[in-house]
């Protein structure tokens, strides 16, 4: 028997599985792609393992397995569903804690209400990375020339960023009108991203609030993506198009990113409880 709980930050969903208290589990990729199964298994966007923390500058550890069974570095609407299972689950009375990723060691902080409810979490997503080695990408030219990509015959730009994972956006006029399905994939899989990559297609409102859209590597497109949310507001900093705070406008609701002065980008956002369960072998 296996307890689980599914979560959910603004419509990017995973099911949670505490492993301070539960037996290690073997072949959890295969386990991620049967449970994300929406249609076999409990739905989801992917599985985040919770776990004590291998390194003594953090609290606890989380690990990210994606639909398709891959492993992420990092997830910004993950991170404060975990940060806010810790809190409700009480294996931690911190506020602040600090959790182990693949991305490294990132600092959340835990806003509650006047009940005492975890409803929103502030994440420290440390500083971007624009080198093509932190990406990665196999194009060796200075920064800040953007990346020009020939998709099913369209000429599309993109600015490349890593947030711990790495991001291709793309700015569109019309974000309705964007075939996602179609360009999202060519663009994960392009030969010059040897991780693959998730993509942003960005479109501008004025200098505080952007509308996104993500197809995230090896789920598809999303209803939120947080580290796509912050990788989108880097993408428009640096290209001139907003200030140093935004509203990024996603289909499954907003986050709020802040381009901090010590060049950190700080994620603010909800994290939910759908509902809890367990599973038998």
């Amino acid at each position: 028997m296996l307890n689980f709980t599914k979560m959910t930050g603004i419509g990017n969903d995973y099911i949670y599985i505490d492993c301070t208290k539960e037996k290690k589990m073997p072949n959890i990729q295969d386990m991620a792609k049967k449970l994300s199964d929406r249609h076999y298994g409990i739905g989801a966007d992917g599985v985040i393992i919770i776990d004590k923390s291998d390194d003594d500058r953090a609290d606890f550890k989380m690990k990210i397995y994606n639909s398709d069974g891959s492993e992420a570095e990092m997830c910004g609407n993950g991170i404060r569903c975990v940060a806010k299972f810790i809190h409700d689950k009480k294996l931690s009375d911190k506020d602040k804690l600090s959790i182990q990723t693949l991305a490294g060691i990132k600092k959340v902080k835990i806003l509650e209400n006047k009940e005492g409810e975890c409803n929103e979490v502030i994440v420290d997503m440390g500083e971007p990375l624009f080198q093509d080695k932190n990406i990665p990408y196999h194009v060796y030219e200075a920064f800040n020339k953007d990346l020009d990509l020939d998709v099913a015959g369209k000429q599309m730009r993109f600015t490349v960023v890593s947030m711990g994972n790495p991001h291709a956006v793309t700015f569109v006029e019309d974000l309705d009108d964007i075939q996602i399905d179609k360009y999202g994939p060519i663009v994960e899989n392009n030969p010059i991203f040897p991780n693959r990559t998730n993509v942003e297609f960005v479109q501008i409102i004025d200098k505080n609030n952007i509308k996104v859209r993500v197809w995230e590597r090896g789920v598809g497109e999303t209803y939120a993506c947080g580290t796509g949310a912050c990788a989108a507001m880097v993408a428009t900093g640096i290209n001139g198009y907003t200030d140093e705070n935004v509203n990024v406008k996603l289909p499954g609701g907003e986050l709020g990113v802040e381009w901090g002065k010590d060049n950190h980008i700080y994620l603010q956002g909800p994290a939910e409880t759908i509902f809890e369960g367990t599973l038998s072998n």
